[in-house]
């Protein structure tokens, strides 16, 4: 808990973590907890009336990646909907090969699915990152195999928010007749993406990125791809994802798809310019700092920067006495005590990695809030280096 109650101001720089949900995503929702309360396999009017409702929101799901709307699936999120995806085609697909490939700087929804597959018999094939944690398309098409059946390779990384070239690692897929899934909660809604274009068999989305509700997300799985179900006892979604479905939370899941589709390219293009202003301003005012991630090819809302000689949970503490809100990394690792996986994999000492923030931004950022964190940041930096036994003349 923060000891200090009266910060300046408060100040979210935390959106890859979750986003809070849109008024409009809120007024969607709310019929459907009382008065609109269906169940979508009844065949009355009441569940007629939840039916339309989670096919109008599949329409904007899909409209925002540029698929057909008969192509999603809804499932509870983005962890669920990795899942479907991996173990859903090495399962269907077993028979022709039990190889799989997937890079080291994936989320643990998919680096944790990979390796409990490796403990059914499947071989998997980790390619490395360079130091931005971009991923050669190179690499992919040497790890290939004759009996490979999946390519997992994130679109957007979660931590150091660099875009991986997903359209030139979809062509290798495709060339060769393996499957391509990538995880796309971090970018969509931040960066167009057009799924035919970019050559992609399935794409996992979430809700709760985009300002909808927790507990809902989406899969996308191209007409023709076969999946065997993880999840089974009902008809729901195609009968690839069984039960009751959350009609509240899909609709908002598709409203949030809709707004985030109508304000994307003003919204990220204000984004890239405050994330632009953060990352140069931090780089300015603060000695022994490296930016982590690719200095370009890099989602619009994305900060990671790595304070030597200190460890990031001390910097984020204070910072929160501050009221700025930032982590260290992914939200679903932020209780571990080991430096991340991704900064590791990209080369970063197990020092350095410890340092990392990640800052990332969102609607309600400004200018100010930008200038406010610049102001705070630094004496924060300045005080915890003074007392601490690490620094340039340690070795460290």
């Amino acid at each position: 808990m923060s000891s200090q109650p009266n910060p300046e101001r408060l100040v979210y720089l935390d959106h890859s973590a979750t986003t809070p949900v849109r008024p409009e995503v809120l007024a969607a929702m709310l019929p459907y907890f009382a008065n609109k309360f269906g169940n979508a396999s009844s065949v009355h009017r009441w569940g007629y009336e939840a039916r339309q409702a989670i096919n109008d929101a599949r329409e904007k799901v899909a409209s925002l990646i540029e698929a057909s709307p008969n192509e999603i699936l809804f499932t509870s999120g983005g962890t669920e909907s990795d899942n479907l995806a991996i173990r859903g085609v090495a399962h269907s697909r077993k028979a022709k090969g039990k190889h799989l490939i997937t890079s080291q700087i994936e989320h643990h929804a998919v680096l944790h699915t990979f390796e409990a597959l490796q403990k059914e018999g499947f071989e998997v094939t980790f390619v490395p990152c360079d130091k931005y944690g971009l991923i050669d398309p190179d690499d992919i098409k040497r790890a290939i195999r004759k009996d490979t059946i999946l390519i997992s390779i994130m679109h957007g990384q979660n931590e150091v928010g660099t875009i991986e070239p997903i359209k030139d690692i979809g062509a290798i897929a495709r060339e060769h007749g393996v499957l391509f899934h990538t995880d796309a909660v971090q970018s969509a809604g931040k960066v167009p993406i057009d799924v035919r274009d970019m050559n992609i068999d399935l794409l996992t989305v979430s809700s709760h990125k985009i300002y909808g509700p927790k507990g809902v997300g989406a899969l996308y799985v191209r007409k023709g791809v076969r999946l065997v179900p993880q999840v089974t006892g009902g008809a729901q979604e195609r009968r690839m994802r069984a039960g009751t479905e959350n009609v509240p939370g899909i609709v908002g899941f598709g409203e949030a798809c809709r707004l985030a589709k109508a304000d994307l390219p003003e919204e990220s293009q204000r984004l890239a310019n405050l994330r632009d202003k953060l990352i140069q301003g931090i780089l300015d005012k603060i000695p022994d700092v490296v930016l982590n991630g690719h200095p370009t090819l890099r989602l619009p809302h994305n900060v990671n920067v790595s304070v030597k000689y200190l460890e990031g949970e001390s910097i984020l503490l204070n910072l929160d006495r501050m009221g700025v809100a930032a982590s260290s990394g992914s939200a679903c690792t932020s209780g571990s005590l080991e430096p991340s996986h991704v900064l590791l994999a990209m080369g970063l000492s197990h020092e350095t990695a410890h340092g990392s923030l990640r800052f990332t931004l969102g609607r309600s950022n400004t200018e100010e809030d930008i200038d406010y964190v610049l102001e705070v940041l630094p004496p924060i930096v300045e005080k915890l280096r003074s007392m601490s036994p690490l620094g340039p003349g340690s070795g460290l």
